[in-house]
């Protein structure tokens, strides 16, 4: 039996991951530190004989017993809620815990993906996004902690690979939705949710003309497994081209949900990006992948996993968190 490991395995793509990894067949080790992960999102394996959870901080050094054959690296906050609050820890764990985890791969001889972001494009001035565009980044705006997090992320991750030959992945993530994810992130589509459920006027950064494109997360999970079992080095762009404003969202959102509440509209936040929309020409060649669910089909999903949820964890996704 093949063994992986998932850091961020508590995570909204991390939990998605390990209920994959499982079906095919892997023994799964998750790893969290429960930061940003919730317990309740792998709650469902934690009989399976083929799982198992480790509490700890990749940050630290990282010690797995017995041999280990692929490694997941989806440790790091991903919203701006998160990582404006939590910078330092956003830079460590995409520096110092990548570096364990390309360390612990070349120690184990397993072969690594890591989850980079569309953040490494920053504001964009290409249009879409292919894999060659190098990025319009603010080192030292407040995004920077994620983006130059994610960034230094790859930039390792291919030394090791040059340099210590170690078996890596790249795959750089497009806006994602589904089950699971939290609705007090700060993403458009989870704010948008989040403030319908609790019916509240949804807010438009800006005039609503930026652009977004949403990926369904089962969509995602296959390109991302694709793209570990290919033999492909270099960065990946997994995400779904179907491009929307954000008004034309919002007014989606309101259809969706049936809210009487309204639209309104406030100041665009520092290095906000206009575009985002992947070219994923690349992935349809390497991977012979694309995404098949539309945005109606899995925002009528999204939506019915959150309507359904218990009140009180209803409650807890709706509200912002504190860190400590």
């Amino acid at each position: 039996m093949k063994r992986v490991l998932i850091t961020g395995a508590a995570g909204f793509l991390g939990s998605h991951l390990c209920d994959r990894f499982i079906k095919e067949g892997f023994y799964v080790i998750a790893m969290d530190n429960l930061v940003t992960g919730d317990l309740r999102n792998i709650e469902h394996l934690r009989s399976n004989t083929n799982f198992e959870f480790i509490h700890h901080d990749i940050s630290k050094h990282i010690v797995i017993d017995g041999e280990l054959n692929y490694i997941l690296n989806f440790a790091s906050p991903a919203s701006p809620i998160d990582y404006l609050k939590i910078p330092i820890q956003t830079l460590k764990v995409g520096s110092l815990g990548t570096h364990n985890c390309l360390g612990l791969a070349r120690a184990k001889g397993a072969r690594i993906l890591v989850a980079s972001t569309s953040e490494v494009y920053g504001d964009p001035l290409v249009h879409p996004q292919n894999e060659e565009y190098w990025g319009h980044v603010n080192p030292v705006g407040y995004r920077g902690c994620y983006d130059e997090a994610k960034r230094f992320q790859e930039a390792i991750t291919m030394a090791y690979h040059r340099h210590h030959g170690v078996e890596t992945r790249i795959v750089r993530i497009f806006n994602t939705y589904g089950p699971r994810m939290r609705l007090n992130d700060g993403r458009v589509l989870p704010a948008f949710i989040g403030q319908a459920l609790r019916g509240e006027d949804l807010t438009v950064f800006g005039d609503g003309s930026q652009t977004r494109s949403f990926c369904y997360v089962d969509d995602l999970v296959e390109g991302i497994y694709r793209l570990l079992m290919s033999d492909y080095a270099m960065p990946v762009n997994v995400g779904n081209p179907a491009e929307i404003t954000i008004g034309e969202f919002a007014e989606e959102i309101i259809k969706l949900t049936g809210t009487t509440q309204k639209v309104v509209y406030k100041p665009l936040p520092q290095d906000d990006p206009k575009q985002r929309q992947p070219d994923i020409t690349l992935a349809k060649e390497v991977l012979g992948w694309g995404p098949k669910v539309s945005r109606e089909e899995g925002l009528k999903i999204t939506y019915d996993y959150f309507k359904n949820l218990p009140e009180e964890r209803l409650y807890e996704e709706t509200h912002h968190r504190e860190f400590k």
